[in-house]
């Protein structure tokens, strides 16, 4: 056979193929190759079609599909070349293509009209159709003449009576060129990695934030910052864009979460050169809960006064009346655990510090005892914290409490204690025993009226000698007077 005969019949062959596909007909294939202005799809068995490279390429002009890649379109030509479409260029569709893309579900192409009641008018293969506004766009248009003019994919949402019903969506062509982004972004994300991303709403627990393609990861109000946050809106607002740093992803739910503080260093990493145990400084108080209250020694760094180490008072939770949140207080610092990120502090009267020669406690005495005056034969003012059946705990200080034996009490036996000694109610006592930390802290009422008792005694005996030294004093000079005279 001849190279002339070999070429004609090669083209019979093609021909022959392409007579199979008619026209509007919808088919699958395999892009094999890509050339610089069309790909070429087989079709199945020899046949190969020819696919304008425009049609494959996304907004920004990238080329979406690769060889390899099955693709779904239209028959627009089987004249000796089989050709096809996925959008239907404009004017080349028949009624029954624009039938066989609705039930396809493939894109076509369409001018948009004027503005009418309720949305914009479409041309599309000589045929007006109508897209509804809230179908105009994945945004809502306010104002549909804006879109006057422009030729943009639609799919075919309704289509009857050969055209006379012919409803058309381009928001359903966003929505699906969206959906087929988002999942190729997803597969690029990973955790730890940086990006920029706009916030797309604010709430009380966080902010979304869009990171491509309709992509969302939620800013939990935890991650905003190192510092406690009240008001997520004062962080971030709807629209701005932002850099964040990918947390987690939930292979199961596909939830990302993002954080905003891990940019920036965690001042918890310098706590341990900043602060120390019975340093004495001012906070804020951001929180009062059940159990204490937070305060905020710097930003991002908070401290626990526990409950116990408040003043009893009467009454459930009575210690919450004595603070409020937002105050400036002065706390002391009772201990730092770093891994667990937690500070326990007791609060003090304002100005108060350590005592001793430059700032150090005398020796054998702890900081807190020396400010305190918690020292053996102190006598303080102290309040009744609670009754337990071996004695009665006297709150002295933040963080100190002792205990007062009933024989310390200075009661009678069988006395209702807990009538004399009210929890809240104001008691002065005596420091019998303290150790050196000031946990071991055993005090007395009793010890109270002794020490009373034997100043009273002092008191008159020291005024018993004075009148006694007075009065020998007057006998004498009246005597030396008389002697003084006979002379």
């Amino acid at each position: 056979m001849s190279e002339i005969e070999e070429d004609f019949a090669a083209l019979f062959e093609a021909s022959t193929k392409s007579k199979r596909f008619r026209n509007g007909q919808t088919i699958e294939g395999t892009i094999v190759a890509i050339g610089a202005e069309v790909a070429f799809v087989n079709v199945g068995g020899k046949g190969e079609a020819t696919i304008e490279l425009n049609e494959l390429k996304d907004d920004e002009g990238d080329i979406e599909v690769a060889v390899g890649d099955r693709i779904q379109a239209t028959v627009v030509s089987n004249v000796g070349e089989l050709k096809l479409s996925r959008k239907m260029a404009l004017g080349a569709a028949s009624a029954g293509q624009l039938e066989e893309a609705f039930r396809a579900g493939l894109p076509v192409e369409g001018k948009v009209g004027a503005a009418v009641k309720g949305g914009v008018e479409v041309t599309i293969a000589r045929q007006r159709a109508f897209c509804p506004i809230s179908q105009l766009d994945t945004i809502r248009t306010e104002d549909a003449s804006v879109h006057e003019g422009r030729v943009y994919a639609f799919r075919i949402i309704e289509y009857r009576d050969g055209g006379q019903k012919f409803v058309v969506s381009r928001r359903a062509v966003l929505e699906q060129d969206q959906a087929a982004r988002a999942v190729e972004l997803r597969k690029s994300i990973a955790v730890g990695d940086v990006r920029t991303g706009r916030v797309v709403s604010v709430r009380d627990f966080g902010a979304f934030v869009d990171l491509g393609a309709g992509v969302q990861g939620l800013l939990h109000v935890s991650e905003m910052a190192w510092a406690r946050v009240s008001d997520t809106a004062s962080v971030v607002t709807p629209g701005e864009k932002i850099t964040i740093k990918v947390l987690r992803i939930d292979d199961a739910t596909q939830q990302i979460a993002l954080g905003l503080k891990q940019l920036s260093a965690d001042p918890w990493s310098m706590v341990a050169s900043n602060y120390e145990v019975g340093q004495v400084l001012t906070g804020r108080v951001t929180r009062v809960a059940d159990f204490g209250a937070f305060v905020e020694l710097e930003p991002g760094v908070e401290g626990l006064a526990h409950m116990s180490m408040f003043a009893p008072m009467r009454g459930s939770g009575g210690w919450a009346k004595s603070i409020t949140t937002g105050a400036t207080v002065s706390v002391e610092i009772l201990g730092i655990d770093l891994d667990k990120k937690r500070i326990g502090v007791a609060m003090v009267e304002e100005g108060s510090a350590k005592i001793g020669a430059g700032g150090v406690a005398p020796a054998g005495v702890s900081a807190a005892a020396s400010r305190t005056g918690i020292v053996q034969g102190a006598r303080l003012t102290g309040k009744v914290e609670r009754h337990e059946s071996f004695g009665v705990f006297v709150f002295l200080a933040p963080g100190r409490t002792g205990l007062m034996p009933f024989s310390e009490t200075g009661l009678d036996k069988g006395a209702d204690v807990k009538k004399a000694l009210p929890v809240g109610a104001d008691v002065e006592v005596i420091v019998l025993e303290a150790d050196a930390l000031g946990r071991r802290i055993r005090v007395s009422h009793k010890a109270v009226g002794a020490a009373e008792e034997a100043a009273e005694m002092r008191e008159y005996t020291e005024r018993v000698e004075v009148a006694q030294t007075e009065s020998f004093g007057s006998l004498a000079d009246k005597l030396r007077g008389a002697l003084t005279t006979r002379k």
